[in-house]
């Protein structure tokens, strides 16, 4: 291996002043073994190159040529494969990984060292060495020090050092003067070994020579030791000096350190005092609010608002470690709670006697006019209820408690405080609350709903008395017993209690009496927009006076003080400590539930108030379905989880169900529809009734945000119409089938296409189907009355060319000759055919109905018909009959004549 490289270096590495101080020989892992050598090597010049060469022996020769090169900078990893077993193959990773098998390990660790130092001194560039063996790395190379490198060659690089110019010169110059030094080497040596003999005896001479000198220097040393004595002396005196002042100093700082102690001592209880002064102090004033104020008048109402505030402030202070053992800070404290403790007492009987109060005041004016107004009902037998109600009730309307929310949110910041200080008389005031407006609502809304119903009945007149005011729960017998008398004695009855498809065919636009619906419409609206502002104000009044709008965990105020049974008995007390284990998740929930026992009568009122409404007419359930989903609508987007939202939600399921429950009865009523057997069908009553109650449903929900419920009714209705006159038209005995599809789903095709519904399109395009299949079935069906045997004679003509027989030889045949064709064509001449369409003009006009106007319209479809028959005809005469000159007895001009004339006459 030494001598190649000797090689290498002489023949590659020399002439590019390139010196090779790492060599390996490798072959490609995993390929046949082609030997070559991987090169370290560094250039001679400055900067300094270090480069990876791949040099290969020709084939040709014994020489050495370069085959690849790369920069060691390249050089991103190198993987020995694996560091604790001897494995000759290992990895470079340059612009792509180069895998290589040495010929020994000893070779392949040899290399990678090289690598390794010739990177940490050239370089300084950190390779990746991955599976190397620690003993092969070194973390650093240190300068001046040699390294070495395979075959000893790094040693020379790092010991080599060039001449100085004057060193070569003097090189030269003794090398001119000894010329035989090339020739004679130890003749050479042996004078330059006699020359260093001279120089080291001269030396010595030298040094001996300046003892003196140096005897001089120790003397000198000598005198300067004496002084540096003298001067510890005088160092030593001044330290003591400044020992006495240092203890002189301590004792100053010491005095110093105890006064600023002592200020500083001063000063916290100074603060202390001042905290305690400035934060549990309360004024006079305050004081005498607290026990005496007044709390009727809005300058008393203030100074309380003010003294509870500093009350809680004082009672709120977060004391500093300590406080608590001054008796000062004690006795404050009693103050404080029996401040608190009176104050709270005084505010709660206070806001106990403004509830009873104002209670009274509103059951005593509230309650003045509808007793008078229901005595006034019940003693004047057979009097107009309309009337009674226009004279004492000029509106629909709910008082507006207004001035009682506006007296007692005076008292607002007081509750708050209350609700800090006293859980429990806070939680007994909203139960006290809710108690009184609960009992007063309840009385207002149930009057409030009595006259709506007593007005929503002036709607409709039923002579019979079928429907009664049975309110909610049954609890309003005296009112709704004279109603029921009074509406015996009205006028006569324009429409039967519930309207249905079936009824909407059978009766005229002003049989509808659209006036009382809209008037219903009006009444159901007025009640849901009184109920509306009145929930909203009395739940914002709710949130404002007792504080709850933050989102905290609290205990309710009244978790079910008074919980009603749902079989409806008497309400049972609970004991105080069950109040306090229903906790919920935020005022909110409070609050709704609040509203929940104050309105605990409006669900109920609105599902009677609903019940009688579509008792009175099912079509109302259209109205209260639109009015009832835009105020659920109008109450989701100020607060979907408001009282408001929630019931007027389970109501809108109620309103929802009947609106079902009402088209269920149509879809019930056409599948019980009879027909007579005595008369044409004609329109078919529920056709005109879907036809109608589709311009009545378009009209109210338009711009609706339930559209959606009304197209699938729509969609169920139809389909019921559909399979229900396919039904009657099967059973039809006098009108024949295919009149009674055209005329009824051509009633159906102009509804639709009139009332452009979208959901109904398809159905639109079925109901044009069906009427176009049967006007063809009926049209067909009908002419082969007129020319019967010509139909029937063609028809056997047109069955021997189907089994075969060839068209031209049909004439031969004995029931199909030319002489059989002239006394059939004989037995129609024109005027027999211009009768026979008589005959057909009149049955057909007896098959129609007059509502749909389709006689002309069938009529013109027998003329084309009839023409295309008669041209069938004479096509199947002239490809069987040839040349027999025979032709019918009337022409097409004639035909068209005796459709019109016939048409005409009638």
């Amino acid at each position: 291996m030494t001598a190649i490289k000797h090689a290498l270096q002489r023949d590659i590495f020399t002439p590019n002043d390139e010196r090779l101080l790492g060599i390996v020989n490798v072959c490609k892992a995993g390929k046949k073994k082609k030997n070559c050598f991987l090169c370290a090597t560094v250039t001679t010049e400055r900067p300094v190159q270090v480069k990876v060469v791949k040099v290969k022996k020709s084939d040709k020769g014994d020489f050495y040529k370069r085959q690849q090169t790369w920069e060691l900078r390249d050089l991103t990893e190198v993987d020995a494969k694996d560091a604790s077993k001897e494995n000759p193959e290992f990895d470079l990773h340059f612009e792509k990984v180069y895998r290589w098998v040495a010929s020994s390990t000893a070779e392949k660790n040899s290399f990678i060292s090289c690598i390794w130092k010739l990177n940490q001194r050239y370089l300084r560039k950190k390779v990746e060495f991955v599976n190397v063996s620690s003993q092969l790395l070194e973390e650093s190379v240190p300068s001046g020090e040699s390294q070495s490198v395979a075959g000893g060659d790094e040693d020379a690089l790092d010991e080599y050092q060039e001449l100085s110019t004057r060193e070569e010169q003097d090189i030269e110059s003794m090398m001119v003067t000894c010329e035989y030094a090339i020739s004679n080497a130890e003749a050479f040596a042996e004078k330059l070994f006699k020359e260093l003999q001279v120089l080291d005896g001269a030396n010595i001479q030298s040094i001996m020579a300046s003892e003196k000198q140096v005897n001089i220097l120790m003397q000198l040393l000598d005198e300067a030791l004496g002084e540096v004595d003298t001067i510890e002396g005088k160092l030593s005196s001044y330290e003591e000096m400044l020992q006495s002042v240092k203890e002189q100093m301590d004792q100053i700082s010491q005095s110093n350190r105890l006064i600023q102690i002592s200020n500083t001592n001063n000063g916290k209880l100074l603060d202390e005092i001042q905290f305690l002064v400035n934060y549990m102090d309360l004024s006079k004033g305050h004081i005498r609010a607290l026990q005496e104020g007044d709390l009727t008048s809005p300058k008393g109402i203030e100074a309380c608002i003010n003294a509870s505030e500093a009350l809680l402030q004082c009672m709120n202070v977060a004391l500093r470690p300590g406080h608590e053992k001054l008796m000062a800070v004690n006795q404050q404290q009693l103050l404080f709670a029996e401040l608190r403790d009176t104050f709270a007492r005084r505010l709660t009987n206070h806001l106990n006697n403004v509830f009873v109060h104002q209670f009274n005041h509103f059951s005593h004016f509230k309650m003045t006019i509808p007793q008078f107004y229901r005595s006034s009902c019940l003693s004047l037998p057979g009097h107009d209820q309309s009337s009674t109600l226009s004279q004492h009730t000029a509106e629909l309307t709910l008082p507006k408690h207004s001035p009682l929310h506006r007296d007692l949110l005076r008292y607002a910041k007081l509750m708050e405080w209350l609700k800090n200080t006293h859980r429990e008389k806070y939680e007994g005031l909203s139960r006290t609350y809710v108690e009184y407006m609960s009992k007063l609502y309840e009385r207002e809304i149930k009057e409030f709903f009595e006259v709506a119903k007593i007005k929503m009945a002036g709607t409709s007149k039923d002579p019979k008395g079928k429907f009664g005011l049975h309110g909610s729960s049954g609890k309003l017998t005296g009112s709704t017993s004279s109603l029921n008398k009074l509406t015996v004695q009205g006028s006569n009855s324009r429409r039967s209690q519930s309207s249905s498809l079936l009824d909407m065919g059978n009766m005229s636009a002003s049989d509808l009496d659209v006036a009382d619906r809209t008037k219903f419409d009006k009444i159901f609206e007025q009640v849901l927009s009184e109920l509306e502002p009145l929930c909203l104000a009395e739940q914002d009044f709710i949130s404002k006076f007792f504080k709850l709008q933050q989102h905290l965990t609290v205990a309710p105020p009244l978790a079910q003080p008074e919980a009603e049974d749902f079989d409806g008995s008497l309400p049972s007390k609970k004991p105080p400590q069950a109040e306090h284990k229903h906790s919920l998740s935020s005022e909110k929930d409070i609050v709704r539930l609040m509203m929940n026992k104050i309105f605990q009568s409006i669900e109920t009122e609105l599902n009677s108030l609903i019940a009688l409404g579509d008792k009175i007419d099912s079509f109302h359930s259209l109205y209260m379905l639109v009015k009832m989903s835009h105020h659920v609508w109008t109450a989701e987007n100020v607060d979907p989880a408001s009282y408001l939202s929630t019931t007027l939600g389970n109501v809108l399921v109620t309103v929802k169900r009947n609106f079902d429950k009402c088209i269920s009865n149509q879809i019930r009523q056409m599948e019980e529809f009879k027909i007579s057997k005595k008369s044409k069908v004609g329109i078919l009553p529920f056709v005109t009734g879907f036809e109608e109650f589709a311009e009545l449903a378009e009209t109210i929900f338009r711009n609706a945000e339930r559209r959606g419920d009304l197209d699938k009714a729509y969609v169920k209705l139809i389909r019921a119409v559909f399979m229900n006159v396919e039904k009657v038209a099967n059973e039809s005995q006098k009108t024949p089938r295919d009149v009674v599809m055209m005329e009824n789903f051509h009633h159906i095709f102009s509804t639709l296409s009139r009332l452009k519904i979208s959901c109904l399109d398809a159905e639109r395009r079925e109901a044009k189907h069906k009427y176009t299949d049967h006007l063809q079935s009926y049209v067909i069906n009908s002419l082969g009355q007129p020319l019967e045997k010509l139909n029937h004679f063609f028809e056997g003509v047109e069955a021997r060319v189907a089994q075969g027989v060839r068209e031209e030889e049909v004439s031969y045949q004995l029931a199909f000759n030319k002489q059989e064709l002239r006394k059939v064509i004989k037995e129609y001449p024109g005027k027999e055919v211009k009768k026979g369409l008589d005959n057909l003009y009149k049955k057909v006009d007896k098959h129609l109905c007059e509502e749909e106007s389709l006689l002309q319209v069938v009529w013109h479809s027998m003329q084309d018909e009839f023409i295309r028959q008669y041209k069938h005809f004479e096509d199947l005469i002239g490809r069987c009959y040839p040349g027999s000159g025979i032709t019918m007895e009337f022409t097409i001009q004639d035909m068209l004549e005796y459709f019109s004339s016939i048409a005409q006459s009638h």
